[in-house]
């Protein structure tokens, strides 16, 4: 991954829990995109009160310094990218002083600085798939977003997308047939009425392309739906936990690999 320098040239809050960051300036100048839906890009962190090396560099810093020194990272889907004027559209998720990253974007203002490494992706809808699901929480909603308004107009998609209240809805453009349902965990655990909604849904006839992003638990749950009760091949799947309730990204990240590998197993067993 590259590194990339942006500046802040604006930020608004666009719900209750999403604040968006426009990032900008010559530092983006060889910045691309692979045309993925779900791109996105891992924003650097540095520690506060840490004399890095000047110009600070993350691979640098790795080779030279403490771990506990190593900038922290957090991964954010390309709500949006316009080459021409070379502005990034990013949507963080924001619950008040949690995080790290949410709190960022509600300080951020223009000017400040942003180290971005990237980008990535890989998914993005196929348009000639009998029909596309899409299901996630907060976190997956800008890759959602994104990836309906890249769908043809005779597509039809099924759109589960879980929040914590009805003033967190956004607005979602797509020329498709969407048939979008917005649920409201209201204080619940987090992907309970997601897992609840897709279970209800009366599959159509025909290849489905699925999207399912989000919290860690509530997309095993559906993992295994798909594809053991479902018989959902892995290459129609775009599917894993953004992030685990209770675990920073750090330590999800130091997990995820073995946890992945745990449920692959579990799911082989039961494919037989």
């Amino acid at each position: 991954m590259s590194d990339h320098r942006g500046v802040v040239l604006r930020t608004e809050r666009i719900s209750p829990h999403m604040i968006r960051v426009v990032v900008g300036g010559d530092g983006l100048r060889d910045f691309a995109l692979s045309g993925a839906t779900d791109s996105y890009v891992k924003v650097v962190f540095p520690h506060d009160g840490v004399d890095y090396p000047q110009p600070f560099d993350v691979q640098q810093v790795r080779e030279t310094m403490p771990r506990e020194f190593w900038p922290r990272q957090r991964t954010y889907t390309v709500r949006a990218w316009d080459p021409d004027s070379r502005e990034m559209t990013l949507d963080f998720v924001h619950h008040g002083d949690e995080g790290l990253a949410g709190p960022w974007a509600a300080r951020a203002k223009p000017g400040d600085e942003v180290l971005m490494l990237g980008p990535g992706g890989g998914y993005s809808p196929d348009p000639e798939a009998a029909w596309h699901l899409f299901a996630g929480d907060e976190s997956a909603l800008p890759a959602i977003a994104a990836s309906l308004e890249a769908l043809p107009e005779n597509a039809l998609a099924y759109v589960f997308v879980e929040v914590e209240s009805p003033e967190d809805e956004l607005k979602l453009s797509t020329l498709a047939d969407a048939r979008v349902t917005w649920l409201y965990r209201g204080g619940g655990p987090v992907g309970e009425a997601l897992v609840e909604a897709v279970l209800g849904l009366d599959f159509p006839p025909g290849d489905v392309c699925a999207f399912v992003h989000g919290e860690a638990a509530f997309v095993k749950r559906l993992r295994r739906y798909l594809r053991v009760e479902k018989a959902v091949p892995m290459e129609r799947l775009s599917i894993s936990g953004y992030w685990r309730a209770g675990a920073d990204d750090e330590a999800w990240r130091a997990v995820k690999k073995d946890w992945n590998r745990q449920v692959e197993t579990e799911e082989a067993a039961e494919l037989g």
